[in-house]
């Protein structure tokens, strides 16, 4: 227990409890002991307290004639250090301001619809691929369109097929009509990326390999392996690969893996080396490097809570853990034809809706995570008109909402209050921790002042990078977060306010 007991000296500090329940000297020591403190506060004869034993603390106003104390529901749960707290690293964090990124997916199946790469005896000739009007730039505006900050290009899927000038082995861009067999879409892309501000990533699956006959989770023979020698010739292709692929391009924002990689005892990949010669600050999704995870569904959402940090457990997908060692953000991946990772034929119709992708906007960067949302360039090589335009309408629609707060603050603190420039209506609020010192926040509540009472809009428990919240339109002048419990002293980063004006529910 923590016991703060004092006199009301007339000197002018802060000896009782304030409106939010404790006083401050009481709230000191409870972060100092560790203990995780909410209350509010109750007036008690100190004569109650030396008859019976009390689990509720506080704070002692003494005066020559009556003795009183103000009683704080203090639960003296034993709380995390802040030094304990998991962190981001620097490379963790600048990816989590990233929130918005585009998957682009371009492989055999776009020139041969319905083949799939389990369908060995059936395997397409690398003379297929052949896109006549590919534009990388093109794709960018894509990105642009809709706010991405990061792009992620699939090198190698399923097919086997390498975008790429390899010689690894007879599949890819040298074996393409494509520029006469010296097309490099990779290069392409990067350059791309980087006229465009947006940061390049590249995803190599090395699970399966249709043109060598690897299925998941890595094995030779279509996923059987019982070939020791082969397999080990298909890990140096793979180790080959990730070197051209890491070390042909310059620096990348995110390296992914889909499905992890098999370990090296099991006969994958050892791409620890090569990774840290190559890529050491590169953000990597799954596998034995991971430092962001996949969130489990392709759904484009997350659940809520979900947080940062999660079990010490490889290959982790799912809300996360409060109290997880382990700082793992979660990555949302979607594509915008619903169900369709590569272009088909007559599926305009699956294109989402804006308010379909502001739907996942909120279950995703408002819950605490990435958004990584696909497009599907057509045997062309270029984005469909009218997948390009719904990424610009998805854009002005996140632009139209969240450019301008009516009101923001900062800082630190159980009670933050925001006094808005004058009274308006309010609908949304966007808090943000300062997630460098860790997510700290485990249970709020938004509130605003309503003819001189703290009326509640909305509360929750996770916070991390980013919340965003909807609620019933309110007049209001003031508004306050309180933080209700916490592992160590609140730290937000952002408390911002705002006006969003209703959709059309034809968008």
């Amino acid at each position: 227990m923590v016991i703060g007991l004092f006199n009301d000296d007339g000197d002018g500090t802060n000896d009782q409890a304030g409106e939010s329940g404790c006083g401050e000297d009481l709230r000191r020591d409870c972060r100092n002991s560790g203990a995780l403190c909410r209350g509010v506060a109750v007036p008690v004869r100190t004569s109650d307290m030396r008859n019976q034993m009390i689990t509720r603390i506080g704070v002692g106003l003494l005066t020559a004639s009556v003795a009183m104390a103000v009683v704080c529901d203090v639960f003296c749960e034993t709380r995390t250090p802040p030094a304990k707290l998991a962190r981001p690293s620097a490379e963790q964090a600048a990816w989590q301001d990233l929130e918005l990124g585009l998957f682009i997916h371009y492989d055999m199946p776009v020139f041969k619809p319905g083949w799939d790469h389990r369908q060995y005896e059936k395997r397409p000739e690398a003379g297929l691929f052949n896109p006549a009007k590919l534009d990388t730039d093109q794709w960018m505006e894509a990105a642009k369109g809709m706010g991405a900050k990061y792009a992620v290009f699939v090198a190698k899927h399923g097919s086997g097929f390498m975008c790429w000038q390899s010689d690894l082995y007879p599949y890819g861009m040298k074996q393409s009509p494509y520029k006469e067999g010296k097309g490099d879409i990779v290069g392409d892309f990067v350059n791309s990326c980087r006229r465009s501000g947006i940061q390049p990533g590249i995803y190599a699956h090395m699970g399966c390999n249709g043109y060598l006959e690897v299925d998941n989770p890595g094995l030779v023979n279509r996923g059987k392996g019982g070939d020791a020698e082969k397999q080990a010739r298909y890990a140096k292709i793979c180790e080959g690969m990730l070197t051209e692929l890491w070390g042909n391009y310059g620096k990348l924002a995110e390296i992914w893996f889909d499905g992890g990689v098999l370990d090296p005892a099991k006969g994958g990949p050892n791409m620890l080396p090569i990774l840290h010669k190559f890529q050491p600050g590169a953000i990597v999704f799954q596998g034995p490097a991971a430092t962001i995870r996949w969130i489990g569904n392709e759904d484009g959402v997350a659940p809520y809570p979900c947080w940062a940090t999660v079990p010490e457990v490889r290959d982790y997908n799912g809300p996360g853990s409060p109290d997880g060692p382990r700082w793992l953000p979660g990555e949302c991946d979607v594509p915008i034809r619903k169900g369709i990772w590569m272009w088909e034929p007559n599926t305009e119709s699956r294109l989402l809706s804006v308010n379909e992708l502001m739907e996942l906007y909120y279950q995703s960067v408002g819950h605490n995570c990435n958004l990584l949302l696909n497009v599907n360039p057509d045997p062309d090589g270029l984005v469909p008109a009218p997948d390009l335009k719904r990424y610009r309408e998805f854009g002005d629609e996140i632009r139209r909402r969240f450019s301008r707060s009516v009101a923001e603050t900062s800082g630190r603190g159980e009670v933050l209050e925001l006094a808005l420039p004058k009274e308006a209506s309010i609908n949304h609020v966007i808090l943000q921790e300062q997630i460098t010192e860790g997510e700290r926040v485990r249970e709020y509540v938004v509130e605003a002042l309503v003819e001189e009472q703290w009326k509640e809009l909305c509360k929750g428990t996770a916070i991390g990078h980013k919340r965003i919240q909807r609620f019933n339109n309110q007049e209001a002048g003031r508004v306050r977060v309180r933080i209700t419990a916490s592992v160590a002293e609140p730290i937000l980063r952002r408390v911002a306010v705002y006006n969003v004006p209703p959709v059309p529910a034809s968008r």
